[in-house]
């Protein structure tokens, strides 16, 4: 009889033994990982005319590489360098960083951009990815002009 309370003892420690398991490797299945992470600089106040730096630094926790298009997106409109597309491949390990140098005369709003696309010969061994849920990745601030 004893050994019969003991066995039973031992089943319901062994379910919640399971129980916690599978709970914690459900949790551990979950995917938190970032596609694209985006830290984009502005200067706080400019002056008309006055060249200014727009830097973009972009990075992924996604194991896989994956090819990018970005640009910036101002409103107002602005021509010049304020409109060139960098296209490049991004990994885990290679973040990448974009420049922009333009001269503005009155206040906008930009936008920086990142899409993933599609294209052949840019990442190694053309071994690049494009995440199901989101492909366009957007980051706006304001360029205040004195």
């Amino acid at each position: 009889m004893y050994s019969l309370q003991l066995l039973l003892r031992a089943s319901h420690a062994a379910l919640l033994l399971v129980l916690c398991l599978q709970l914690g490797i459900n949790k551990a299945q979950e995917d938190n990982r970032q596609v694209i992470k985006m830290d984009f600089k502005l200067p706080q106040t400019t002056r008309a005319n006055e060249e200014v730096t727009a830097t973009l630094r972009v990075g992924t926790e996604l194991r896989e590489c994956m090819v990018i298009k970005t640009y910036l997106v101002s409103n107002p409109p602005v021509d010049g360098p304020l409109n060139y597309k960098y296209t490049a491949c991004l990994c885990e390990e290679y973040q990448r960083t974009f420049f922009w140098d333009f001269q503005v005369n009155s206040t906008i709003r930009i936008a920086a951009v990142v899409d993933i696309i599609r294209e052949f010969n840019i990442c190694p061994d053309n071994m690049a990815v494009i995440p199901i849920k989101a492909n366009r990745f957007s980051v706006l601030k304001m360029l205040p002009v004195a």
